[in-house]
């Protein structure tokens, strides 16, 4: 068994396409004007979930960490994501609010990376997101567990079961730690695919205020 998932590994094809054209030279002046559009296409496309997108962070020893979760929103200059200030990735963003935002739609070939500092909103802001949030996300986030070491399942299961009585009670309810986070950019990458391994990289720097772009590399 393991032999033959070797295998399959070593033997696995990539970058089948065809994929969407790339015409950098018409590529807009802003990086998220750009994002905005390949999203469209990534949608057009039928990506599989095209809003989940891998948050890199920082430790206090200075080791990366990474996992996948979800686009909030954006806006002209901002991507959004949310999380409680109490997990692992909370405590990191705290220590360090350098991230790294990367989204792959391999139906497309197409990678984004967005480089920039986490930045918190305020409470109001967090309250009506975490309002937005299913009845049992809400419950899991008020156990106020997230990330740490479970001691006992069972009891684990009455504190969620509490928490999702309490809802029933009071569907205002708020987790206190729950934050969203706006990321501002200070570079972001677009990476297009190419069956022949001459990809298209364009990048977007932020130099005194404004934006400019430069092909890299394949």
């Amino acid at each position: 068994m393991g032999k033959d998932v070797r295998d399959q590994i070593r033997n696995s094809k990539t970058l089948l396409g065809p994929f969407p054209e790339f015409k950098v030279e018409k590529s807009p002046a802003s990086p998220m004007n750009l994002f905005l559009e390949w999203f469209q296409v990534a949608l057009d496309h039928h990506v599989h979930e095209p809003h989940a997108m891998t948050l890199s962070t920082v430790d206090a020893d200075g080791r990366p960490d990474a996992r996948v979760l979800s686009l909030k929103d954006t806006d002209e200059e901002s991507w959004y994501f949310a999380t409680g200030t109490g997990s692992e990735k909370g405590r990191q963003l705290d220590g360090n609010p350098a991230v790294c935002l990367s989204f792959y739609w391999s139906e497309v070939g197409r990678q984004i990376r967005i480089r920039g500092q986490a930045v918190k909103m305020n409470e109001e802001f967090n309250a009506r997101d975490f309002l937005k949030r299913g009845k049992m996300a809400r419950a899991i986030a008020l156990t106020g567990n997230q990330s740490k070491l479970i001691d006992s399942q069972s009891a684990f299961e009455g504190e969620l079961n509490r928490q999702l009585s309490n809802l029933e009670k009071d569907s205002a309810i708020i987790a206190k730690d729950w934050t969203v986070y706006r990321v501002q950019a200070s570079e972001v990458e677009f990476w297009q695919a190419d069956e022949e391994r001459l990809h298209i990289r364009l990048k977007y720097f932020l130099q005194n205020g404004q934006w400019v772009k430069k092909r890299l590399a394949p």
